[in-house]
């Protein structure tokens, strides 16, 4: 049974978000973060991550939507790189701290305390898990009407592939073109407790390893990793030329 002051916190984000939930049962899955069903087993609660598996396809979709209509002149590759820019998780977790999402979240106490209200990969996927509740509660047409509310702002100017640096798309093309070749993730390890962990995924590129990175999430560690590799294959670019 939901308190009379919990509902009055998913009211005051509703609002907020100018989404009126027929369920309001789907809003208050999508901001349960599994530390805290973990610490409240008797609660018998449901945490978001199926939530967030959907929502990640949902808001896909909405912005491959979005940015057809937007652009009908733009080829496919062009389409992916700004799609690529726009859905991954530091867009997302500006997102969510626009709309104060860290605010309402429950969380375990070991997460409370290590920030977890703040921390980017939470945030972005718990508003993915948002989208996937607004996409079961009003349908993919209300979803799209509002993605499209909240990324206009970032597609005013239609040449926005460079708004957030996405270092795996960016490393992709180089070593396709390059070696015809797609580079490999692989985690290799992962430290520390369960609610700030640290993992780390480590880049081949044709069978050779190229380069290790560290993140709070797996998409954090691989974007490390492509980073590390493009910083590589820029310094042998340049001894190249100086030979």
């Amino acid at each position: 049974m939901m308190s009379d002051e919990r509902l009055a916190a998913l009211r005051e984000l509703e609002q907020s978000l100018s989404y009126r939930f027929r369920d309001i049962e789907l809003l208050a899955n999508a901001l349960v973060h599994r530390s805290y069903v973990n610490e409240n087993p008797t609660l018998l609660c449901r945490d978001n991550e199926r939530l967030e598996f959907l929502g990640d396809a949902v808001l896909g979709l909405c912005i491959s939507d979005i940015l057809m209509e937007a652009f009908p002149d733009y080829p496919e590759g062009r389409l992916s790189k700004l799609r690529a820019s726009l859905v991954n998780e530091q867009p997302l977790a500006e997102m969510a701290k626009k709309f104060r999402v860290g605010d309402y979240l429950l969380l375990g106490k070991g997460e409370e305390i290590s920030g977890g209200r703040e921390k980017n990969s939470l945030l972005a996927n718990t508003f993915e898990a948002l989208l996937a509740a607004i996409y079961l509660d009003g349908g993919f047409a209300e979803t799209l009407a509002l993605v499209r509310g909240l990324f206009a702002s970032f597609l005013t100017e239609g040449t926005r592939e460079s708004i957030y640096r996405d270092y795996k798309t960016a490393l992709q093309e180089i070593v396709q073109n390059r070696y015809r070749a797609t580079p490999q993730y692989a985690l290799i390890g992962e430290c520390g407790p369960d609610h700030e962990k640290i993992f780390e995924m480590q880049l081949t590129i044709a069978e050779i390893m190229v380069a290790t990175g560290k993140g709070k999430s797996k998409k954090e560690a691989e974007q490390q990793a492509a980073k590390a590799a493009l910083e590589k294959l820029q310094e042998e670019g340049a001894e190249a030329a100086c030979l």
